[in-house]
């Protein structure tokens, strides 16, 4: 597990140039540190959070821009919920306004816009909001943008193992004949490929119950900069060191 630590420093944006051979086709982001980001401004937290939304933002079309095929990020866990219901009821605010004005970005940069997790506890305002946007942008080509909302990766797993138990009682589906292509069209990622490259911001060093299933091989990047600080260039960064990794697969080296 590499760790790029940003020691209280922005990284300049390059431009957004094509990838390169061998770039991540897939990239999933645990956008960690808005709280922290406001606390050490003396901000209240729903300011960090306020200020993770132009993170999204600017990541989002940079990577839009230099053809990455799918950006997942990790909007809202299933534990989120635990936190006091303002911040909540603020995130949520917060995902209905993101939804609604990001629309002409989406269109213009032909996104795609997707949604894993828990429908069940949405507010229904952004619920709505959320399915009109995903509506409007079903016709575009682009990058796939998949935003884990409400999400638990243990959550999927379960759900997944419920569906092919009763198509296993209901006699559609052999149970010797379930293996991991058949399990994985079950997930809520079905049609989606998996993560190539995992990245989490703010220094920790967890996966967080994100995507279990579908990281089992994914690169992992790690960097001190927090998700309000993060830009097109720690981005650029990212893809470049995980370009210059052999991904073997739990095989040998090529050499």
């Amino acid at each position: 597990m590499a760790t790029t630590p940003v020691p209280g420093t922005r990284v300049t944006a390059a431009a957004a140039v094509p990838l390169p051979a061998g770039a991540p086709r897939h990239i999933a982001i645990i956008m960690d540190g808005n709280g922290r980001w406001a606390q050490r401004r003396g901000l209240p937290r729903i300011e960090g959070h306020r200020r993770g939304v132009a993170s999204v933002r600017r990541v989002t079309e940079h990577a839009a821009r230099r053809g990455i095929e799918q950006l997942t990020l990790y909007c809202l866990s299933r534990e989120n919920w635990r936190r006091p219901a303002l911040e909540t009821t603020f995130l949520m605010h917060l995902l209905e306004q993101y939804m609604t004005e990001e629309r002409a970005l989406l269109m213009r940069e032909g996104i795609r816009v997707a949604m894993i997790g828990r429908r069940e506890g949405l507010p229904a305002a952004t619920l709505a909001a959320l399915d009109r946007t995903v509506a409007m942008c079903a016709g575009n080509t682009g990058m796939r943008l998949c935003l884990a909302i409400n999400y638990g990766g243990r959550d999927e797993i379960v759900d997944a193992a419920r569906s092919l138990a009763l198509a296993a009682r209901d006699g559609t589906i052999d149970p010797a004949a379930i293996d991991e292509e058949t399990f994985a069209r079950h997930l809520s990622t079905a049609g989606m490929s998996d993560p190539d490259l995992l990245i989490r911001t703010a220094g920790e060093q967890r996966v967080s119950n994100f995507l279990l299933w579908q990281i089992s091989y994914a690169e992992l990047w790690i960097t001190d900069a927090l998700w309000p600080d993060f830009d097109a260039g720690h981005l650029d960064a990212a893809i470049e060191a995980f370009v210059g990794r052999e991904r073997r697969f739990g095989g040998l080296a090529s050499s």
